[in-house]
């Protein structure tokens, strides 16, 4: 199947350059692989020996790598110009970057052959320290327009604003913008500040315009909303590629998310083509650009590619893949716990309503501490990262699910500040945020309708067994993870808990054990978050 795609997408951009315009520019890209380095399943989580066996896996380092040097190689070959981007997260997801830290993610992207990397928010998940893991394994651009990172010693010269890469005799300008959200989602810390992205991408499109570079692309980590805004909004942009929001685009399958690309009028009147694929490797993106000699975009079109058991993994990628994943493979491989049904983690279910997921990891939570005077339990949606499949549940799926090794917390605040943190959490729904709150001991209405702030209804809290109004004027004791607790994801109002301790069991372990006491796991939906 790869080979008639490559084959009819690269046939069909060649008659378009060579019709319309002087000069076409091939733009192969993934965002958000979050160390999907191992194949993954239809759940996203990492693909069994029996599901590969059977050819139902996805993506993965050696799968891409086969399809970006097929295509890139055609193309070279056929006297095309390409660039392969990403556009940020290659971090969090598996044990493999629990195991490795970014050294992995940053050696295979080395070997495949990126030619320029946006940051993206989970490069920070271990502080300015942690991006400097990839940094060093990598010789290709890593860059980020409206970050200043020269206080982070870590850091200092290493992240350019924007780069300008040589490619067919033609200036192909990269300009770049990280989510200022990093700064609650991740741990950037102290030495590293923010710009607004649309601020930042305008003064360096136009820095790259006064030099004489007539073709830029926006390479960003902000999300498809933001995307369209910076289409918009910024001149001299010819095309953005994205990521952070997870978004399909396709050209071809009515499931998409939107159309690839996405066309939004510029700040000139002209159309700018906007483009992401999904996540985790199961797409690569094929974005072509045609243009004139003065620069003007004339064209742009492509599709993303599924890079499923269609494509042969490349060979020497494969094995040293296999190399890596040797020291965590009995970890990986160990069964938990069994569950009847399908446990749904995924971000559209977890990050606007109620989910199975959601449920299962609150309620572990809740029971693990319950005996200490806990009556309620917040996870954020974001946190969830995978869906589980019936049947055996391997300690592995669990850290997919969970990969962030973050720790209980437990702590107490009142009820009025319970409130303000649904508040918090529902306040930015329509754009699928992490912070949406799955809970236990808990139950709560939100209308998506109504301004922020003003969203949440109906709040009950279980005592003893029996549900009554929640109390703003009284002390609850709450069980959180300990990314929240701190301020994570705009929960700044747990900051002035009482009694905190941040420091309990880590979340997979907690949820690994719970399931793991349940017998046979039943994923449960019961109405206790209902969305109006």
């Amino acid at each position: 199947m790869l080979t008639r795609l490559l084959a009819g997408s690269a046939a069909i951009a060649l008659m378009a350059g060579a019709a319309q315009a002087d000069y076409t520019l091939h733009v192969l890209h993934i965002n958000d692989f979050h160390s999907r380095i191992e194949p993954i399943n239809r759940f996203d989580s990492t693909c069994s020996a029996a599901e590969d066996a059977e050819g139902k896996c996805f993506g993965g380092a050696a799968r891409l790598a086969s399809a970006i040097n097929t295509l890139r190689d055609r193309l070279r070959a056929a006297g095309q110009n390409v660039i392969v981007l990403d556009a940020g997260d290659q971090y969090q997801g598996s044990l493999f970057y629990t195991t490795y830290k970014g050294a992995a993610e940053g050696e295979l992207m080395a070997a495949i052959g990126f030619d320029a990397m946006a940051v993206g928010n989970h490069e920070f998940d271990d502080g300015p320290d942690g991006l400097a893991v990839l940094l060093d394994k990598v010789s290709f651009p890593v860059i980020s327009g409206n970050i200043d990172v020269e206080r982070a010693a870590a850091l200092k010269g290493r992240v350019r604003d924007h780069v300008v890469l040589e490619v067919g005799g033609e200036r192909i300008g990269i300009v770049s913008a990280l989510t200022v959200d990093t700064i609650e989602i991740a741990s950037p810390g102290p030495d590293v500040t923010f710009t607004a992205a649309i601020e930042a991408l305008g003064a360096d499109a136009a820095a790259l315009t006064a030099a004489g570079v007539n073709k830029i692309i926006a390479l960003t980590h902000v999300g498809l909303p933001t995307d369209l805004q910076i289409a918009a909004a910024v001149p001299h942009i010819d095309a953005v590629v994205g990521g952070h929001s997870h978004t399909w685009l396709s050209a071809s399958d009515p499931g998409r998310q939107g159309a690839y690309p996405t066309f939004v009028t510029g700040h000139d009147g002209a159309l700018v083509p906007v483009v992401q694929a999904y996540a985790y490797g199961k797409y690569l993106g094929h974005l072509v650009l045609t243009f004139d000699d003065a620069g003007n975009l004339l064209h742009a079109q492509g599709d993303t590619i599924l890079l499923d058991a269609s494509v042969a993994p490349d060979p020497a990628i494969a094995a040293r893949v296999a190399d890596l994943a040797g020291p965590i493979e009995e970890v990986k491989a160990r069964v938990v716990a069994e569950t009847a049904a399908e446990i749904d983690g995924s971000r559209d279910s977890c990050r606007q309503r109620e989910c199975a997921m959601g449920n299962l990891i609150a309620e572990a939570m809740l029971d693990r501490v319950r005996a200490q005077g806990i009556q309620i339990a917040i996870q954020n949606g974001g946190g969830l990262r995978a869906s589980i499949d019936a049947g055996p549940v391997t300690m592995g799926e669990v850290l997919t699910v969970l990969p962030f090794q973050n720790t209980l917390s437990t702590f107490q605040v009142t009820g009025a500040t319970i409130l303000a943190a649904l508040e918090n959490g529902v306040g930015r729904v329509e754009e699928g945020s992490g912070r949406f709150p799955q809970v236990a001991g808990l139950r709560y209405t939100f209308d998506p309708a109504l301004p922020a702030g003003q969203r949440v209804s109906d709040v009950m809290v279980n005592e003893g067994g029996t549900w009554g109004p929640i109390d703003p004027a009284r002390v609850y004791g709450v069980v959180s993870n300990n990314f929240l607790r701190q301020g994570g994801d705009g929960y700044r109002m747990f900051l002035q808990a009482e009694n905190a301790y941040d420091y309990g069991p880590d979340l997979a372990d907690v949820t690994a054990a719970f399931l793991a006491k349940s017998g046979t796991y039943a994923p449960v939906l019961d109405g206790r978050i209902t969305r109006k």
